[in-house]
C-alpha cells in the first residue's frame, strides 16, 4: 500500500519518515515533492563497470546549469529521506519528464532503513536549464509486508551514502579496480 500525503505527515511527525528538511506544502495527496540538490557529478568519459568512475563535481549556480544530451550527470536530492518502517519509491515528475529530462529511472527503490541523500542519474533529451533546489520528483512510501529487514543490517554497499555516489559495482567484479 502507497501512504497519502496526510499518512505521510503522520508517520512523519511520530518519527517512523526522516524527511529532512521537511516542508508540509511539499506533500501531495500520495507523495512528497523532493528537489535537485545543490551539486552534480559530471560523467562525459567512457565508464568502466570494472573501474572506479572519476566524474567531476561542480556546483548549480543560482543562475542554472545547463544539461547537454549525451553526457550522464550524477545529481543528490536535496532531502534525506529514509524510514525503518516503510520502504521508498523515489520518481522524477511528470512536470521534469516534460522538459526532456529523465531522472533516477533505474534505482527508484529505496530499502527500509535506508535514511540517505538520493544519488540521482539525471540524461536530458535536449540542452535544458535546471537549477538548484527545484522540484525535480515525487517520493512515495510504501507499507512492508513480511519481517522488517533493515538496509543497515545487510552491510551493503551504498549504506553509509551521504552524497553523490558513483557506481562501486567495480567492487563486485574480479579484478575492479577501485
Amino acid at each position: 500500500m502507497i501512504l497519502t500525503g496526510p499518512a505521510i505527515a503522520a508517520a512523519r511527525a511520530s518519527g517512523e519518515i526522516t524527511i529532512e528538511p521537511y516542508e508540509s506544502e511539499r506533500l501531495s495527496p500520495n507523495a512528497y515533492d523532493w528537489r535537485l540538490g545543490e551539486t552534480l557529478r559530471i560523467c562525459d568519459g567512457d565508464l568502466d563497470a570494472a573501474a572506479r568512475t572519476c566524474c567531476p563535481e561542480v556546483p548549480v549556480p543560482v543562475a542554472g546549469f545547463e544539461l547537454t544530451p549525451d553526457v550522464l550527470y550524477l545529481g543528490v536530492t536535496y532531502e534525506r529521506t529514509g524510514s525503518e518502517a516503510y520502504a521508498q519509491l523515489l520518481n522524477g515528475s511528470r512536470t521534469i519528464g516534460a522538459l526532456g529530462i529523465w531522472v533516477h529511472v533505474s534505482a527508484p527503490l529505496g530499502h527500509q532503513g535506508h535514511a540517505i541523500r538520493w544519488t540521482l542519474e539525471i540524461r536530458a533529451a535536449r540542452p535544458v536549464r535546471i537549477y538548484p533546489l527545484m522540484t525535480f520528483g515525487k517520493l512515495a512510501f510504501l507499507q512492508t509486508f513480511g519481517a522488517p529487514a533493515s538496509y543497515q543490517e545487510h552491510g551493503l554497499k551504498y549504506r553509509s551514502s551521504q552524497g553523490i555516489e558513483t557506481s562501486r559495482l567495480y567492487e563486485e567484479i574480479p579484478g575492479g579496480r577501485p
